[in-house]
């Protein structure tokens, strides 16, 4: 098979993957974009200052756990970092850009 015929196959087979799948890949599609705005709110809470996790729950109104969940997973991206104790919490901030 040549290149091209390689590529039609390839583009065909997506297409279909696309087709079968379209719920999924919608729901998938409102997740993330929910995420994104959760984490938003959040990166607002903790912009002026750094927050420990129950301040920021409570600033944002969202559960502590959510808190939690989105701001570990921001910290695996580099987009927040731990900074000082406070009590017997971390306290998050943005990291800073390079």
């Amino acid at each position: 098979m040549s290149d091209k015929e390689d590529k039609k196959a390839r583009t065909q087979m997506l297409k279909e993957l696309r087709e079968k799948h379209e719920a999924s890949v919608e729901e998938t599609r409102e997740l993330l974009k929910s995420q994104q705005t959760v984490r938003r709110v959040i990166q607002k809470a903790i912009a002026d200052e750094p927050k420990t996790i129950p301040q920021t729950a409570e600033e944002t109104g969202l559960p502590a756990t959510d808190v939690i969940w989105h701001l570990m997973a921001m910290k695996k991206y580099g987009l927040v970092v731990e900074s000082e104790m406070q009590g017997d919490y971390y306290t998050y901030q943005l990291a800073k850009e390079s």
